[in-house]
């Protein structure tokens, strides 16, 4: 009894694994048939497209009831033109002062005595800015005065005797060594006078030196020095005074260097400001010699005509010209399409008094904003259809709106 219990069991189990093996080979060949299935479905509805859209062209031709209203598309066209068509750069620069100046002490810089001047004011080249201690120096002019008045009145001396030597010398009395030691000591007080003269000229520019001038015409856009500080001219936070001359403005900007071969100077540059919505027409003054290894650009310049609301690091957007073509056709970009075999437009062409839709395989070059400049594929007199082109087929008849 207890084998044919056992037994069974066993046939049990093989009949279930047999069962679930060939459940699974059948869900694997059911997945496969269905794929096979869909692909070869994709490809007749390709195939059944494609046949559709040439029996449309086949039967714009010759369907004669073509000329129903509601087989007639309603576009509107324009005539291609010859232009001149440009490309531009476009990018983000600032507004700089070609004659802003950091101002600095001639010397090592010193404690200031007076700041004679505010932010915001006007100044002169050559205005008096500020003025530092100059105590030690001023010591040292009059020690050199001083020095220089006591080898004068030496010199006086010696001159003296020299001249009474030499009269001696010419009436045949003393000797010679004496006539050359005179005429020795007042060749050797005149050098040290002349040391002495210039170290005073020395001690006085370093005391003149505790005097700091602006050296351009502008305004002070910083003053930022108290009495009693240490002026040094620049900062770790920055300049101590500066001084920004508005009359001579440029705009800076910085270039992909893959353009390095398509700008150079004079090239056309168009700068509008955000803020003013002001535009100005200039031309590049600068171009940078080397390529920065950060931005991986070079830098370029424009000068800009002075106004006074142009300020230093003020915003600016230029569009710099790195391209133009000389009787090239520029469509709107919206116009060109793109099939299987490339890049076509659609055109108006009037046959037997009657418009119909043509299309135009075409060649393209560059875009500036909304226009794509066409290098082959039309010709001047086309009429390119800018409205309704969205679904043509070729030879379907049009109507322009009146």
């Amino acid at each position: 009894m207890q084998k044919t219990t056992l037994l069974t069991m066993l046939l049990t189990a093989s009949l279930f694994a047999a069962s679930c093996g060939g459940s699974k080979k059948d869900s694997n060949a059911t997945l496969t048939d269905k794929r096979t299935q869909l692909e070869k479905l994709k490809g007749e509805k390709d195939k059944k497209e494609a046949e559709i859209l040439k029996l449309q062209e086949e039967l714009s031709k010759l369907d004669t009831t073509s000329s129903n209203p509601s087989k007639i598309k309603l576009i509107a066209f324009a005539p291609v033109v010859l232009e001149n068509f440009e490309h531009y750069i476009e990018l983000q620069g600032k507004i700089d002062a070609e004659n802003s100046s950091y101002i600095s002490p001639r010397g090592m810089g010193g404690q200031v005595k007076a700041v004679l001047v505010k932010q915001g004011q006007f100044v002169k080249k050559g205005q008096l800015l500020l003025t530092m201690d100059n105590a030690v120096q001023s010591q040292q002019v009059q020690a050199a005065k001083q020095q220089s008045a006591g080898i004068r009145t030496q010199l006086t001396l010696a001159k003296s005797l020299y001249e009474r030597q030499k009269n001696l010398w010419d009436k045949g009395i003393g000797t010679e060594v004496q006539l050359l030691t005179a005429k020795t000591n007042v060749t050797s007080l005149e050098n040290n006078l002349s040391q002495v003269a210039e170290q005073v000229k020395l001690s006085q520019e370093q005391m003149n030196s505790a005097n700091v001038y602006s050296d351009v015409n502008g305004v002070a856009d910083v003053v930022n020095i108290r009495v009693g500080e240490i002026f040094q001219g620049v900062t770790a936070v920055g300049p101590q005074i500066k001084i920004v001359n508005k009359s001579s403005l440029k705009v800076i900007g910085n270039i992909p260097e893959n353009y390095l071969g398509t700008v150079g100077k004079g090239t056309p540059v168009l700068v509008t400001m955000p803020d003013t919505k002001k535009t100005y027409n200039s031309t590049l003054s600068f171009i940078g010699a080397s390529i920065d290894p950060n931005s991986r650009g070079f830098s370029v310049e424009a000068k800009l005509p002075s106004d006074p609301t142009l300020n230093p690091n003020q915003t600016a957007l230029l569009k710099i010209r790195d391209y133009v073509s000389a009787n090239s056709i520029a469509i709107p970009l919206k116009t060109l399409q793109n099939d299987e075999k490339g890049k076509f437009v659609m055109i108006a062409s009037s046959e037997k008094g009657k418009l119909f839709a043509r299309k135009r395989a075409v060649t393209v070059g560059m875009i500036n904003d909304a226009l794509i400049e066409v290098k082959s594929g039309l010709k001047a007199g086309d009429q390119l259809i800018v409205d309704g082109y969205g679904g043509l087929y070729e030879g379907q008849q049009l109507k322009t709106a009146l």
